[in-house]
């Protein structure tokens, strides 16, 4: 399957000819940037940049301008967790990744069309304009991709849900079971559990109420059946990348995070 998409990629790789140059925002873990930061690949991870109801976001700093980046919520793990990936998609795969992610604006006037897949992290208050959401719409409808992640409890599920609603008013977040192709195109992931991030595995969850206590993993599906958009919910998937890299930080949380998200590159890149 891996092998199929890099085919596919490389089918499409004069469509891309004309992305944006690589740029940089402040994050949560800067990291020095890889020397081979803006060579060029076949496969690019897009980080969805984007506005918060009620203005900064998660982070210290409320009311920063997320078109800036620092600590507003599209940059919770970013730039770390994102480059952690790449280097586990150049080891577990055949693909190739660009060292470096790509942060993607909406607003940017065509350029989303040129990164085929996009992560958002940490949607817990993510608040679209009426006209991103039809430039993403588009998008996902022009064969893109999008996976939103981390967000804790009924409060923050209802943003994600009021984002699938606005963008397929007559679909739902259907719940992914063992069944789902996507947990089978690379790696089979029968055997799936919460992800804690680096800020709470003494607790096993975010103590918000009962709802954080079981992850679950939903999407949207089109008219042809293809997934279009992924939820990753309860489980901090970004975490697992981010922290990848520090000893203490438990193993099988960042294993089952590289597998979940490569499974779905694999199958976005090949439906």
């Amino acid at each position: 399957m891996i092998l199929a998409s890099v085919g596919l990629l490389c089918a499409l790789s004069a469509a891309f000819a004309f992305q944006r140059e690589f740029r940089e925002y402040g994050g949560e873990r800067p990291l020095p940037l890889p020397k081979d930061a803006r060579d060029p690949a076949e496969f690019v991870f897009g980080r969805l940049m984007y506005p918060n109801s009620g203005g900064g976001g998660f982070f210290r700093g409320g009311g920063r301008d997320w078109r800036q980046g620092g600590r507003t919520n599209w940059t919770n793990d970013y730039p770390a967790a994102d480059r952690h990936l790449m280097i586990a998609l150049r080891r577990l795969t055949s693909l190739d990744v660009r060292s470096v992610e790509q942060p993607v604006n909406l607003e940017d006037d065509d350029d989303v069309f040129n990164w085929p897949f996009l992560f958002a992290g940490r949607t817990t208050s993510i608040d679209l304009t009426d006209e991103m959401i039809t430039k993403l719409r588009e998008y996902l409808d022009r064969g893109g991709f999008l996976i939103c992640d981390d967000m804790w409890g009924r409060g923050e599920h209802q943003a994600v849900i009021d984002l699938a609603e606005r963008l397929y008013p007559d679909k739902e977040l259907a719940e992914l079971d063992n069944d789902s192709l996507v947990m089978h195109t690379l790696f089979d992931l029968n055997n799936r559990y919460q992800i804690i991030g680096q800020w709470g595995r003494g607790n096993g969850f975010r103590p918000l109420d009962g709802v954080s206590y079981d992850p679950h993993w939903r999407g949207v599906f089109d008219e042809k059946n293809r997934m279009v958009m992924a939820a990753w919910l309860n489980s901090d998937t970004g975490d697992s990348w981010e922290w990848a890299d520090d000893p203490s930080y438990p193993e099988h949380y960042s294993a089952l995070g590289f597998r979940i998200v490569i499974n779905h590159i694999a199958y976005a890149m090949t439906h």
